[in-house]
This record gives structure tokens, sequence and C-alpha cells, in this order.
């Protein structure tokens, strides 16, 4: 299956699973990750991330995706950007690598993940989609059919 960057909403994609652009303690907060709570129900998706606690940076947790079109949502917290000499660019990589490993281990066949630490994270866009251009390819070339979609909010 294709890789593709498309232009929307992440919270309409109609994909097994989307990928929420977290903070450390899974807490409800603004952009892309306000958002997806917003649409998901976000009482019963905060009480499911309540109990997984804490997700360390450049990793990732799944929770059920409640009333989105997706099945699950899976919690990536991205770095901060800090000027890019702080390993920034091997966190973010794992961001996406740690999503798409979980996708696989769950059997999952489509993924849509937004432009991880580009908000306000404050990670240079077009280092951010370079980023993720390569973890993503670099993950299909291994063999995997997944579908997966890099959504770029456009409201």
């Amino acid at each position: 299956m294709p890789f593709e960057i498309v232009r929307g909403d992440i919270t309409k994609m109609k994909v097994d699973a989307i990928v929420n652009a977290a903070n450390n303690r899974l807490l409800r907060g603004g952009g892309v990750c306000g958002a997806i709570f917003a649409a998901a129900g976000a009482r019963e998706l905060q009480d499911e991330c309540t109990k997984i606690g804490f997700c360390p940076t450049g990793s990732a947790v799944i929770t059920d995706g409640f009333a989105l079109p997706a099945r699950y949502v899976i919690h990536t917290v991205g770095p901060v950007w800090q000027g890019g000499g702080e390993g920034e660019e091997r966190l973010l990589s794992s961001c996406y690598k740690s999503s798409l490993e979980l996708a696989r281990g769950k059997r999952l066949s489509s993924i849509a993940f937004p432009l991880i630490s580009s908000g306000i994270f404050g990670y240079p866009a077009e280092k951010a989609l370079g980023v993720a251009r390569t973890a993503i390819t670099d993950f299909l070339r291994g063999g995997d059919d997944m579908g997966v979609y890099l959504v770029i909010y456009d409201g």
C-alpha cells in the first residue's frame, strides 16, 4: 500500500489508527491533540490515557478510538525543538517508527500521522517533514504493505 501526504483533518480519516501528537503525561492538550480528544470523546479517551499514565519521548502507546472513524489512537510524544543539537531528529524518527511498529503488532492495515512536533513543540515544519518521510519510507521498505498517510491540516 502507498505512503501518501494528504491535506485534511486527521480526526476524519477512515483508517485503522490515527496518531496523536501527545505530551508525556497523555493529557488532553491543544492543537491536533485537542482535536483528537474532542472528536473521540474527551472523557473516555482521557480515562484510558490516565490508566496508561506516561509515555516517554520517542515512544508510543495505543488506546481505543472511541467516537472516531479510526478504531485506535496511537499516542506518541515528539521532542521539543531546541535548535537541533539535542537529539531531536533521532527522537522524532523514533516517534514514527514506534507508532508503525505498534500498528504492525496490532496487525493494522492503515495509519494516519500528523506532522509530529511541528506545532507547539516548535520543530521546523520542513525539517519535521523530512524526518517523517524518511522514517516512514524506511519502514515500508522493510516489506510492510501498510497504508500510511501523513495528514497536513489546512484549517
